[in-house]
């Protein structure tokens, strides 16, 4: 009997390693699938291998002097005229420098999210989560962002190019989408949509709700811009009210969604002030969505986090149980501080620099108020007005 949801994940996915103090650390893959696994919602039969992207896949949303770029910088010793290129290709940066395999690794990133989206719509699982895409910043020939390769962008390209299929792109890293908007910018059978603090303060530094597309797509992007330090109610107030409108207007077949959990208040790259609530509804009304407009076609996708232990397990695990429907949820509805598995703080303690939570959720009541809530809010709700006036 098919699976009704599938988890794609390859261990080499955990490769994608910048350098040792990178903050982008691919070992927050592998604590996810221990909880997961510890939680009792994993099993082997639940996970696909992704495959390796061909060349041809990378073109479609990628130049080849990038793609060439890449390959030589890929090498243990690249060339010094290759060297001295990076820079052209943005891969000399902090953000974004090159590393030894960078290209096999991440054509496997991108493999991934195109097996995902091939086995939902070839009717194998009506719902994919591949944990280690949502590389959302690189564009055509630019790495950026911490992403060499836009893996959603690809798999959102064989989505329309293979399969004819409309595409809504749902975007919750705290990060504006910029890659994947750029990517179909003019394309109307692509929206993407953006959920993001402001760029005024955080890169990109793009995401502003007046951007909406151009030529026969002008509309088909809509960006949702949050204050910093806004809270969970205003972030899924803002989400919620421009989303079910959108989807109505556009009626996709299959929604692609990035799942980056860098809005938590832990998180050290962002300023926003969100709970693990936030990462629990952002996928209940998502499913829900997909099963009323799509049939439950549903591809999600991982992205940023760089609290890999308090944060990013927890979220990431939140969007499995919600695709599968664990029975998990319920004891979460009924007690919202349910423990997480002993075995896995145990095992997980001795290696985080800081002590890891004891719950699923985060016991918000202990938090300290940010000061400026209601201002925060209200910014935020004229924001959702300028972007539900867009829409109509």
């Amino acid at each position: 009997m098919k699976n009704e949801s599938v988890f794609v994940f390859n261990e080499h996915e955990a490769t994608y390693k910048f350098n040792e103090e990178h903050p982008f650390n691919p070992k927050r893959l592998l604590l996810t699938i221990d909880l997961l696994r510890k939680a009792g919602a994993l099993n082997d039969s639940e996970i696909v291998t992704p495959r390796v992207a061909t060349d041809d896949e990378l073109l479609r949303v990628h130049q080849p002097a990038y793609i060439d770029a890449v390959k030589a910088l890929s090498e243990l010793s690249p060339s010094l005229d290759w060297v001295n290129s990076a820079a052209k290709y943005g891969l000399d940066t902090e953000d974004t420098p090159y590393f030894a395999w960078m290209h096999d690794v991440t054509s496997m990133v991108v493999g991934g999210s195109i097996t995902a989206a091939d086995t939902v719509m070839s009717g194998r699982a009506k719902r994919a989560f591949h944990l280690g895409g949502g590389l959302h910043h690189a564009l055509q020939s630019k790495g950026a962002g911490f992403c060499v390769y836009n893996d959603a962008s690809a798999a959102i390209a064989h989505l329309t190019e293979h399969y004819n299929a409309r595409v809504l792109y749902i975007d919750t890293d705290v990060h504006h989408g910029d890659g994947v908007q750029w990517s179909f910018y003019t394309d109307p059978r692509v929206c993407t949509f953006s959920i993001h603090e402001t760029g005024k303060y955080l890169f990109p530094g793009t995401g502003d709700v007046t951007e909406r597309g151009e030529g026969e797509a002008f509309g088909t992007c809509v960006n949702v811009p949050v204050e910093p330090y806004t809270e969970d109610d205003s972030w899924l107030e803002s989400f919620e009210a421009v989303l079910v409108p959108l989807i109505e207007r556009f009626k996709p077949d299959i929604i692609v969604s990035q799942h980056g959990c860098d809005a938590h208040a832990l998180d050290p790259l962002a300023h926003v002030h969100c709970s693990m609530r936030i990462y629990k509804r952002m996928p209940e009304l998502i499913r829900e969505l997909a099963d009323k407009w799509c049939d439950g076609r549903w591809v999600a996708l991982g992205g940023g986090g760089y609290d890999i232990y308090r944060v990013v397990p927890r979220a990431w695990s939140l969007v499995w149980l919600v695709m599968t429907g664990h029975p998990l949820l319920q004891e979460l509805e009924s007690n919202p501080l349910l423990p997480l598995p002993a075995a896995w703080v145990a095992e997980q303690q001795p290696g985080s620099p800081v002590k890891l939570p004891a719950t699923w959720l985060d016991n918000v009541a202990d938090w300290e108020a940010i000061p400026r809530r209601e201002i925060i809010t209200e910014k935020n709700k004229k924001t959702v007005e300028i972007a539900l006036l867009y829409l109509k």
